[in-house]
């Protein structure tokens, strides 16, 4: 196992590094309109927050072609914005619209892009990694280098299907890069209290190539995705990798009153010393890549876009009522 913090590269592409700052705050203020829509009881049901992780999804799908491919979670808005979806079609499907990615059908939990690779959302916890695997099996048959990555949080590492897995795939050299996500606590339970020893172990014991990353850091993730990618292409896959985050808040939406089981200054300490776009800002500031009047203004620029889609979203169309046992399928 390898521990790995960013370095300073030695030169920078400015394109790529502004691009993946833009991510980073598109999917922070996708969140928080997310969270207010919740908050004015316009959209249904619950939704699990994904800010304070945009370093783990922009960081490695950063490293990723369109045609690879992504299995994401219950808390997946993160990795579907990531992976190039569109504010307006997102903020459909959480409202409920015909012209959400899964007609409205799928909303926050369930939401798929395959244009963009996304294998879609899961509520099952560690649901998708069978769905993952299966498409990294798909790829080595068809002799394409196409590679997939499996995000699941921390909790999913007690979930049997991911030992099954895992086994096939190092048997089989499948080009699969499992991507633990662990924000520190397994719905209202510290990952230390449900999670006996190593997390990169439990990968090790099947004989995967695991590495421990600064999930706060999107170089240092970027950086290990690529070249993980890189040798998952030339058939040296699997891999694993321990993505160490933190989510700030709390399991879901309604999860308001958390001090039961996390305290309000581990929260600011996070906050205000760990956030991974003020970080990010900061380098970009200090490598002459940007200035903060400019990384201001892209805030600006996306937060508009953000409003607009909100707007459109709310008056969508709904799906027609006979569309109610469209795509379901009989086994």
């Amino acid at each position: 196992m390898s521990t790995r913090k960013s370095k300073k590269p030695a030169s920078h592409n400015a394109e790529d590094y502004l691009r993946m700052y833009r991510q980073m705050v598109r999917i922070r203020t996708f969140e928080d309109h997310a969270n207010q829509l919740y908050l004015s009881a316009k959209m249904p049901g619950l939704t699990h927050m994904y800010s304070g992780e945009e370093a783990v999804a922009v960081g490695i799908c950063e490293a990723l072609k369109v045609t690879d491919k992504i299995t994401s979670t219950h808390r997946g808005h993160g990795h579907c914005v990531a992976k190039g979806a569109n504010f307006k079609e997102m903020f459909c499907e959480l409202l409920g619209k015909e012209e959400g990615y899964c007609r409205g059908k799928g909303g926050s939990m369930h939401i798929a892009d395959q244009s963009n690779g996304n294998l879609g959302a899961n509520a099952i916890v560690g649901g998708s990694m069978g769905i993952a695997t299966g498409a990294a099996f798909t790829a080595k048959l068809l002799g394409n280098d196409d590679v997939t990555v499996c995000f699941f949080g921390d909790g999913a590492t007690a979930q049997g299907l991911m030992y099954e897995v895992m086994n096939m795939a190092a048997l089989w050299q499948l080009p699969v890069i499992y991507a633990c996500e662990n924000n520190g606590y397994s719905e209202y339970t510290r990952t230390d209290e449900i999670a006996a020893g190593s997390i990169t172990a439990r990968a090790e014991a099947f004989g995967i190539e695991a590495h421990k990353v600064d999930g706060q850091d999107v170089l240092a993730v970027n950086s290990l995705t690529a070249q993980l990618v890189e040798r998952c292409r030339k058939g040296e896959g699997p891999f694993f990798m321990e993505l160490e985050t933190y989510r700030y808040h709390g399991h879901h939406v309604g999860d308001i009153n958390r001090e039961y089981y996390r305290s309000k200054d581990e929260e600011k300490d996070w906050r205000d010393n760990k956030d991974p776009i003020v970080s990010f800002a900061r380098h970009l500031t200090k490598e002459g890549i940007a200035t903060e009047d400019e990384l201001e203004a892209m805030q600006a620029e996306i937060k508009a876009d953000a409003d607009a889609a909100v707007a459109y979203a709310l008056e969508a169309k709904y799906p027609d009522a006979s569309e109610v046992d469209m795509h379901v399928h009989a086994a």
